[in-house]
């Protein structure tokens, strides 16, 4: 019986025999309306290798696409470059499939697959940056610890000047395409940025000494394999100098105002304030979340140098929304950012004040006092959020241009 799916050559030794998942929605609260892929990597070696495993239920698919290329109990290696269900769930029902000789991890991988599968058999802890054979291929591993799990590594294929990456310069994407060079420039810029700054952002002190690694490999790489999203087998030096320029979070002349409200007034608010900044010469990014999300919101905060935030207050607090959006940014540790608060109120007020406190929380440089509106804006309370704005703009023009 043929197989179902098919493997799609990556190089002279490497398939990809990964899973497409259509259907995925929602990446632990971060919003993936265009899918994902679950990358897993088949290297035809003298002994068949098989390079991470893929999500519990895409198991079947996995198995289908490497039977297309060799018999399933031909594979006599297994290395797993990360711990995170997404790339091990199916391990288990793989391993009772293909019944490697033996299987690989990095030393804190070894103790993951331990802790979340409690499987009798043994994983071979693979040294940092000590070269191995495997299959007649040359290989090296390496720790990248917190990019984004304690166990992450990468594996570097000399004879192919291939790096499998994992979870590192991927991007939840599912399409018909393998490669990057396939697709447009701006899905994959976009998709790239949402990412990175959903998921790798806290850890950008980590992902620079990963780059400083890679730059210091010594080594030609010729195609980057993730662990989601395409493979690039072109442009690897253009998806580097972003994850650089990501990490870095220099502030640039751009400003995102978040915001949601309940009968208008600090939608009023914040898009008075907004257009103020424009007109001192600032990019804005306006974004009532009533039609955003929280990984919206992220993924235009990580090139950004302000965030202001907006608020009604509802029963002496925040409004929920906002209060979601506080919380889920105050997770991804953005930095170098300035903004300040601001909102309307019927009775008490504490709506701003609160939301002032979440900002000077997350280390944010506040430009001003909260700006808070009784009930319904009039053109003194416009003067204000136009002075606002304008006050954010001269700070960040000002930050932006010495370089601080």
């Amino acid at each position: 019986m043929s197989s179902p799916f098919e493997a799609v050559k990556v190089s002279e030794h490497v398939y990809w025999v990964g899973a497409i998942d259509w259907s995925i929605t929602d990446f632990h609260g971060y919003s993936t309306r265009r899918g994902s892929t679950y990358n897993a990597y088949l290297v035809m070696g003298d002994d068949p290798i098989l390079i991470d495993t893929v999500k519990a239920a895409y198991k079947d698919e996995l198995l289908s696409r490497v039977a297309s290329v060799t018999d399933l109990k031909s594979i006599r290696y297994l290395i797993s470059n990360h711990s995170e269900p997404d790339h091990t769930g199916s391990l288990p029902a793989v391993l009772a499939a293909v019944e490697p000789e033996k299987v690989f991890a990095s030393p804190m991988g070894v103790k993951a697959l331990g802790a979340h599968y409690h499987m009798d058999r043994e994983i071979i802890p693979i040294k940092d940056a000590e070269p191995y054979e495997l299959g007649g291929l040359s290989f090296t591993s390496f720790e990248t610890r917190m990019v984004h799990w304690p166990d992450s590594m990468i594996t570097y294929l000399a004879d192919d000047r291939l790096l499998f990456s994992q979870d590192g310069f991927g991007m939840h994407l599912a399409t018909s395409d393998r490669f990057a060079d396939q697709m447009e420039d701006r899905l994959i810029f976009e998709e790239g940025a949402k990412y990175y700054a959903n998921i790798l952002l806290p850890y950008s002190n980590q992902v620079t000494r990963l780059l400083e690694k890679v730059s210091n490999l010594g080594v030609e790489i010729d195609l980057i394999c993730p662990d989601h999203g395409p493979i690039w087998r072109k442009g690897c030096d253009r998806i580097l100098g972003l994850w650089g320029e990501w990490a870095a979070q220099r502030p640039t002349k751009k400003a995102v105002v978040v915001y949601d409200t309940m009968w208008g007034s600090t939608d009023l608010m914040g898009r008075v304030i907004g257009e103020a900044m424009q007109a001192e010469g600032v990019a804005v990014e306006v974004m009532p979340l009533k039609a955003c999300d929280r990984a919206a919101v992220a993924t235009q905060v990580l090139d950004a140098g302000a965030l202001l935030v907006g608020t009604p207050t509802l029963n002496n607090g925040v409004f929920p929304t906002v209060a979601d959006v506080l919380t889920y940014l105050k997770g991804l540790k953005p930095k170098n950012l300035l903004g300040a608060a601001f909102g309307s109120y019927g009775w008490s007020g504490e709506g701003a004040k609160l939301v002032n406190e979440a900002l000077a929380d997350m280390k944010v440089e506040l430009v001003a006092d909260p700006l808070n509106i009784n009930y319904v804006p009039d053109e003194d309370g416009f003067d204000a959020c136009r002075s606002l704005g304008a006050a954010v703009a001269a700070r960040l023009k000002e930050v932006v241009g010495s370089g601080s």
